[in-house]
């Protein structure tokens, strides 16, 4: 017979989404098992931006400043270039700052960063182990799992040693890509496109690159020829590392990726360039989304539940949304003070973020591919020339929404959710590009500096945090005795500054532990315990706390 072992939460998967939640769930002192066929190296890098709201992620778990210490180069310049070729003709910039040059928006206490997977998912693995409740087991495979009462029971085998467990676990959480084992045996099923295109991600090394043309340093280089929008050149540590994406389709991609020294000498557009092809892998580009984020007490976060176009970058950072959303609900439940709806929310709450992201993400890919006469574009003529300039003007105007993201990372929000009390009140637009502050329900709580240094969001994340806001708040000590008898952590906190008080809009505003709103007033609720209630999923969906 085979070992059991038990844990609270099984993770099945460890990219950066699954690091995530075993990081989320051990900053919250609950044990995990996490779970890797792989054995967590990195050879062809996907991700290279960490978003705004990971970086916040991020400075909560602490690892923030770890992350800006990982090896891109800080005054490397992030321009967004159009060009036939990295040698050959220009048609537009988006003129963006290096890291060390840009600056935090007012929005936030941080800014997002340059740190592709190379160094990411490393970086996250070293954290992971820095907790000893966490069991993280690379080169293991999950190869059946089942449901019985209130345990998930998984049967493992470790690839290197053929040795067999059994894991029983009281939630368990797919976080194993595109082609999730965990979504497939739940048969959950995909909706939205399933191919866009066949892709081909070629990584590279050339350390004579940047000298070799004129285009000036950029964090892409996109490429058009008679056909359009065929591909880019992304820097990946801002010296020597590149990685080559060429858009193809089913029947020629792996072709691409065997002949993938002439798509980089394509790119670079010189011949007397040295590089060297380290690797190549074939994808497919999608938009989709799963009908659930789960069923019972297996869920799914990250691509198992969610694959869209990295054009915007939105995928990684989309997943640790998820991560944060079930972590503190895992939490809620195996402490005891979660209610029976509470975990219901998460597929509530996140299934319309990923379908906001994903068709977002899509968004971006058409408009790159937008421009469709391009026949002449490569031709050393007047009609090339003028080509070349409309072009570079369209394209410049239709991405946009690629490059400036602040909508998107910092603006979604969690509308009919059951877990959060509505107020009435209406939600500006929600724009991948523009986010304005507020505390209505559902949507993160505003930034602002306090006195001491630290940012408001420096107080949300162990329990919920209500804020009494202004020169006079009103007594909310049955808030308090509510949350109390019930054993549900609540930390009350004044906040006399009239400008932080006019941007959280009223005098009393209740902060959910991944930092997004779940009640606001200008004075205590006639009926206290059910807020409490519905925060943590006791009261029936759909009722009104007042």
């Amino acid at each position: 017979m085979s070992k059991k072992v038990e844990t609270p939460v099984l993770i099945v998967g460890a990219g950066p989404v699954g690091l995530g939640l075993a990081l989320e769930l051990s900053w919250r002192g609950i044990p995990c098992m996490l779970l890797e066929q792989r054995d967590g190296t990195i050879k062809t890098p996907k991700l290279g931006a960490i978003g705004l709201r990971t970086m916040e992620i991020c400075r909560r778990w602490g690892i923030a400043e770890r992350i800006r210490q990982t090896p891109f180069r800080r005054d490397y310049g992030l321009n967004m270039v159009f060009c036939t070729n990295i040698a050959g003709h220009f048609l537009a910039r988006h003129p963006y700052p290096s890291l060390e040059e840009d600056a935090a928006p007012a929005e936030s206490p941080e800014k997002k960063w340059r740190c592709p997977q190379l160094w990411f998912d490393p970086l996250l693995s070293q954290c992971v182990k820095e907790y000893d409740s966490v069991d993280l087991r690379y080169r293991t495979r999950v190869d059946s799992f089942r449901q019985e009462g209130d345990r998930v029971i998984t049967e493992i085998t470790d690839l290197e040693t053929g040795r067999q467990e059994t894991v029983i676990a009281q939630y368990m959480v797919g976080c194993d890509g595109a082609g999730s084992t965990v979504r497939n045996q739940l048969d959950i099923g995909m909706e939205g496109t399933p191919t866009l295109d066949h892709s081909a991600a070629i990584f590279f090394r050339s350390s004579a690159l940047l000298a070799s043309h004129d285009k000036g340093e950029a964090e892409r280089y996109l490429f058009f020829g008679p056909k359009g929008f065929w591909g880019n050149i992304s820097a990946m540590d801002g010296r020597e590392l590149w990685r080559l994406t060429v858009v193809s389709n089913a029947e020629q991609v792996e072709q691409v990726c065997r002949d993938a020294d002439q798509w980089v000498r394509r790119g670079i557009g010189r011949d007397d360039v040295p590089f060297e092809v380290l690797s190549a892998l074939p994808w497919r580009r999608s938009q989709l989304t799963a009908k659930r984020y789960g069923e019972g007490r297996v869920f799914l976060a990250g691509d198992s539940a969610h694959t869209m176009s990295p054009t915007g970058g939105f995928g990684m950072n989309t997943g640790m949304g998820d991560a944060v959303d079930l972590g503190w609900k895992l939490e809620a439940m195996l402490k005891g003070w979660g209610g029976p709806a509470l975990l219901d929310s998460y597929s509530a709450e996140r299934l319309p973020i990923g379908v906001r992201n994903v068709n977002a993400s899509a968004h971006n890919y058409f408009a790159l591919k937008s421009v469709k006469d391009c026949a002449v574009i490569e031709e050393s003529s007047a009609q090339g020339e003028a080509l070349r300039s409309e072009v570079g003007d369209a394209i410049a105007l239709a991405t946009h929404t690629e490059w400036e993201t602040l909508g998107i990372h910092l603006g979604y929000r969690y509308e009919n959710s059951p877990i959060c009390v509505p107020d009435g009140s209406t939600a500006d637009a929600d724009s991948p590009r523009f986010y304005v502050p507020t505390t209505r329900p559902g949507h993160r709580a505003p930034h602002a500096w306090l006195a001491d240094g630290r940012s408001t969001l420096d107080l949300f994340g162990r329990g919920f945090v209500l804020l009494r806001l202004g020169a006079t708040p009103p007594d909310t000590s049955a808030f308090s005795a509510a949350a109390s008898a019930c054993g549900m952590p609540l930390t009350v906190v004044d906040i006399s500054s009239p400008a932080i008080a006019g941007l959280y809009e009223r005098a009393l505003v209740l902060v959910r532990p991944d930092g997004h709103c779940a009640w606001r007033g200008d004075a205590m609720p006639e009926n206290p315990q059910q807020i409490i209630d519905t925060v943590r999923g006791v009261a029936p969906a759909g009722h009104k706390a007042g």
